[in-house]
């Protein structure tokens, strides 16, 4: 998989080659599936844009303006999927799970059962679930459009989306904004910059860099959730030690 994204100019020259046409329909299907699918996050979406561009502007195979309308189509499409699976499915996926934990069955005494997580439940990663929540909470119907350009997040923003019952009207409107500009600007970058002789010999290495520049909105917000955590964290612990003095201190007052 790692070989695959980092040459995917390679393997998309090969696709086109060795399956004709047939290969807008390949496209079509891996961007609807990165983002209608909650357990499909692992599929390239920027790096595939940026490198379908790249090809496109050398002249091999590919007509830029039909696969970017082809894969706005997909976009919307596959968001719109997700933000459906979450309203009707999404919260019993998770229900199970936030259940009080069962006692084993005939002893009071031992250890809670530990519930069985349903197959559903075991595709999906929570964390990664709870993280497309806060960035919902963060930034509102918004997130629809921001949430694009963020592995993983964008994933799982419109699954976040059907779930918290978002208007259906306002998701649309989001939902299309946000593809026309992932996919235009992440193919028009591959197309501009897909001339130059660095981005041609050194194409893994732009690979690499945009991934790292896709994953830094998402790390600098974890980082930063962590930082606040560890400062309540730590303000709740001074505050506990600080309890017992004031009771003392009352105490001996009273006295």
């Amino acid at each position: 998989m790692i070989d695959f994204v980092l040459h995917f100019d390679k393997h998309l020259l090969d696709f086109v080659q060795a399956y004709g046409v047939w290969v807008y329909g390949i496209l079509f299907a891996i961007v609807f599936a990165e983002t209608g699918f909650v357990v499909t996050p692992f599929l390239p979406g920027d790096s595939l844009l940026f490198a379908i561009g790249a090809l496109g502007a050398r002249g091999i195979g590919i007509n830029v303006p039909l696969i970017t309308v082809l894969l706005i189509v997909a976009a919307v499409l596959g968001d719109a999927v997700n933000y459906w699976i979450g309203y009707k499915v999404g919260p019993a996926i998770f229900k199970q799970e936030s259940d009080p934990t069962p006692v084993a069955p005939g002893n009071s005494e031992s250890q809670p059962a530990k519930p069985k997580r349903s197959l559903k439940s075991r595709l999906l990663n929570k964390k990664h679930l709870l993280k497309a929540q806060e960035f919902y909470d963060k930034y509102g119907g918004k997130t629809i459009i921001l949430a694009r350009f963020v592995p993983v997040v964008r994933t799982f923003a419109p699954f976040v989306a059907g779930i918290g019952k978002m208007n259906f009207f306002r998701f649309w409107l989001f939902n299309i904004i946000g593809a026309v500009a992932w996919v235009l600007s992440c193919v028009m970058a591959g197309v501009v910059f897909g001339r130059f002789e660095f981005v041609q010999k050194n194409f893994e290495v732009v690979i690499i860099a945009i991934v790292v520049i896709s994953v830094l909105p998402m790390a600098f917000e974890l980082w930063k959730a962590q930082k606040e955590a560890k400062a309540k964290a730590a303000g709740a612990a001074a505050l506990n030690s600080t309890a017992p003095l004031s009771v003392v201190a009352e105490e001996s007052t009273k006295g």
